[in-house]
């Protein structure tokens, strides 16, 4: 039986280790790209799979294999990233959910680099996205719905091209058929009116950002 929800472990920061943990629900599946084990160990949870180079993993791994943990080890010589791999790897497990942990914050080349990741149309079929706990980052191609709570911050940015026909419910400042353009900061810092928003759109794709003002 394949899982419905995949938990995906990035070797990025976490800033609020509690904040992470109410993400999680005690039948994920979850995924450790290399040093993203240590995230899985510090909330208490094995890892079904750790997948990468392993240049990132500092202690006897038999800990984890001898508790069922599988591991899928790449060289040192790839193209990919080991977050790459390892959402690859949970593609082929056709999944309802992938929620990707600690790859916001860190190094700025590797955040830009998760978020591309999650760019990629396969994606688009199931909910996919970066969260921490703090923040959540997905992408919108027709409509999508955030959930959270009054005053909560939601920006919305056209990636790679404009994104035509944005329609927003719930949010502060509306926006009403509106072509958002990216060399253009229209869609920054928005507020959610209730507990849910909602985004519709015509065309391209949008980027969503929501920062949670509390939990």
């Amino acid at each position: 039986m394949f899982p419905k929800r995949i938990i995906i472990f990035a070797n990025g920061d976490l800033s609020d280790l509690e904040k992470a943990r109410s993400l999680l629900r005690d039948d994920d599946f979850i995924i450790a790209a290399d040093g993203g084990t240590r995230h899985v160990i510090a909330l208490g949870r094995i890892p079904n799979f750790i997948i990468g180079d392993l240049d990132s993993v500092t202690f006897d791994l038999r800990l984890l294999t001898d508790k069922g943990t599988q591991i899928i080890q790449f060289s040192h010589d790839k193209n990919e990233t080991d977050l790459e791999l390892a959402i690859q790897h949970a593609l082929t497990l056709n999944p309802e959910q992938v929620i990707i942990l600690a790859a916001l914050g860190g190094r700025l080349d590797q955040t830009l680099g998760n978020i591309a990741l999650i760019s990629d149309l396969r994606l688009s079929t199931f909910d996919c996205r970066l969260d921490d706990g703090i923040e959540e980052v997905f992408f919108c191609h027709d409509k999508c719905e955030i959930n959270g709570k009054p005053g909560d911050i939601v920006s919305l940015i056209p990636w790679q091209g404009e994104v035509i026909g944005v329609v927003t419910t719930d949010l502060k400042w509306p926006l009403r058929d509106e072509t958002l353009y990216p060399n253009k900061t229209r869609g920054i810092s928005n507020e959610m009116l209730g507990e849910t928003a909602a985004v519709q759109i015509r065309s391209g794709s949008l980027l969503v950002v929501h920062r949670r003002t509390s939990l």
